[in-house]
């Protein structure tokens, strides 16, 4: 629920912390106090559209608080976790509106868009009011307010995970259908780029061994060159590496015996000799068996361009070939297979509708039989709210021959008939800003719908007094048992049935006009109730008035 209010700047808020607690409270004042600020700075901070116009003059910027308890509600809760926003049971939403007309809005301290701002806060707040947009019109909701009262869950339950099978089963085969459409071409296609790299011999495909083949070959002559001119350094001089070894080997194994310390170095020339005679003679062996092989060069060179061609066209490197090959081994594959897996999902998507319309005419059966029942129960409600001839009534009508749908094939439109004699007619046509609160007070309280913890009431007793204001009051009260109920009213019948009283007044300070809000005492609510029901001049007989107004609330509790 909504627990704390806190404004800065706003309008002619020059700063206002209010605490709100569970039930109904009401906001009651003279015309013109600012009660009208308070629905102002709700609207901002749940997602409204900010100007620059609403901050206080000669202030830098505007900054509304909310802050909300979820221990109770853990949808939002699970909204907050699933997009990392969470901090435990608790929800600060804060707006800033700068100068320039921008604004910032935050979740828990943390940046967020205004699209996250309106979803979480369509599940935290509703306002009802006559120029606020209504939830109450939409077909979504009115479908919802009607299964929660026929206890729907089971059944919608069963129907939605009816239609995600079927759903799923339905774009798997458009999608295999879509592809049939060219499969000829592509399988042409396929075979076609399947046949050039067949080319390749992949069974043996080896492109590393290509490129180190290929380098040799085309560096061969330069490799016999210099490899002559080492070996000839080695053994085939008068001077060479092996014959001068020889003689310093013969000179010091005739030092050794004079000096023994000369016996390793002895040792380690002749086991290096042994090295470069193998050496040597491994060279040898290599460049006679070399032969210079133009025809085999050309061929590798084409090899190699061919392979990286086809790398470039298919855009991988020339070592994946290969695996591009067997891709497309799989793709014809499944081009041949296609047309029984087709009619495999047309034969599946038959049994999963047949599944599927067998739940939805249940569910059919139980909106037609559970909306006659609450047709009248709202039609009593709103008669009692100051519509004595007023008539509601849900048309559930079933959509045949339409594709499945998630919520079912009812189409729910709420009917009403404002006066005697008219015709019923959707809401949108006929009720009018007042009204809608009021049907939108008797839908809550008879379906004990609670899909947002926080309920706002601006007016819902516009045009009424006497017995139906009180009455529409004890409702609001009733609503108050089980939600928050915020609800800014004129009258005092109403206004006593709240478990809060909070007042708001207008003071002048420094040829500034301050609006406030202060939470009424029992005492304090004796006079406010007094006020709004003698107006100007408040006598005796009007505070005993006040005074069982509100006594008699509190014994219906």
């Amino acid at each position: 629920m909504l627990e704390n209010i806190n404004i800065i700047n706003l309008a002619i808020v020059e700063s206002l912390d209010l605490n709100l607690n569970q039930g109904l409270s009401v906001l009651t004042g003279e015309t013109g106090a600012g009660k009208s600020i308070l629905l102002t700075a709700l609207g901002l901070a749940l997602g409204d559209r900010a100007e620059a116009g609403f901050i206080r003059p000669n202030c830098q910027r505007a900054e509304i608080n909310l802050s909300f308890n979820l221990s109770q509600l853990p949808v939002a809760a699970t909204w907050l976790k699933n997009h990392e926003l969470d901090d435990e049971h608790h929800c600060i939403i804060r707006r800033t509106i700068r100068q320039d007309g921008r604004s910032q809005a935050y979740i828990n301290g943390r940046p967020t868009t205004l699209q996250h701002l309106k979803q979480l806060s369509s599940k935290l707040v509703e306002i009802h009011g006559q120029h606020a947009y209504l939830t109450l019109l939409d077909a979504d909701t009115q479908r919802g307010f009607l299964d929660q009262y026929a206890n729907n869950d089971s059944l919608l339950n069963e129907i939605s995970a009816c239609y995600q099978q079927w759903h799923s089963t339905h774009q798997e085969l458009e999608q295999l259908i879509k592809n049939t459409t060219d499969q000829q071409h592509r399988e042409e296609l396929y075979r076609y780029q399947l046949t050039e790299l067949e080319q390749l011999d992949l069974q043996n495909y080896d492109y590393d061994a290509l490129i180190t083949e290929h380098l040799k070959l085309a560096n061969l002559e330069y490799i016999l060159q210099k490899g002559q001119e080492q070996l000839n350094q080695l053994d085939q001089q008068d001077y060479a590496i092996n014959s001068q070894l020889n003689q310093v080997i013969q000179s010091l194994s005739e030092l050794s015996p004079l000096a023994q310390e000369l016996t390793e170095p002895h040792s380690l020339l002749v086991e290096a000799q042994i090295q470069i005679q193998e050496a040597t003679q491994q060279l040898s062996y290599f460049l006679q068996a070399q032969e210079l092989e133009p025809q085999r060069l050309q061929s590798l060179e084409a090899d190699i361009a061919i392979i990286q061609t086809l790398a470039r066209k298919h855009q991988v490197q020339p070592e994946s070939l290969p695996e591009v090959a067997q891709e497309l081994i799989t793709a014809l594959d499944a081009l041949s297979n296609s047309d029984e897996r087709i009619i495999e999902l047309k034969q599946l998507i038959i049994e999963l509708e047949q599944q599927y319309f067998k739940v939805a005419q249940q569910l059919h059966e139980q909106r037609c039989q559970e909306s006659i029942k609450l047709s009248q129960l709202i039609s009593n409600m709103i008669q009692e709210l100051g519509m004595p001839h007023g008539e509601f009534s849900i048309r559930v009508t079933a959509q045949e021959n339409q594709a499945p749908k998630v919520h079912g094939m009812d189409k729910i439109d709420f009917l009403v008939s404002a006066n005697k004699g008219l015709p019923l007619q959707p809401l949108a046509k006929v009720a009018s800003g007042g009204e809608l609160s009021r049907i939108s007070l008797a839908i809550q309280v008879s379906t004990n719908s609670h899909n947002t913890p926080t309920m706002i009431f601006d007016e819902v007793d516009s045009g009424v007094g006497g017995g139906i204001a009180e009455i529409i009051g004890q409702k609001l009260r009733d609503l108050g048992k089980q939600s928050q109920v915020l609800c800014v009213t004129h009258l005092p019948q109403v206004a006593s049935q709240a478990h809060q009283h909070l007042f708001v007044y207008k003071s002048n300070d420094d040829e500034m006009t301050t609006s406030s809000v202060k939470t009424l005492s029992p005492a304090q609510r004796i006079d406010e109730t007094a006020r709004m029901l003698g107006g100007l001049e408040i006598t005796e007989s009007t505070l005993i008035h006040a005074k069982e107004m509100l006594l008699r609330s509190t014994a219906r509790t």
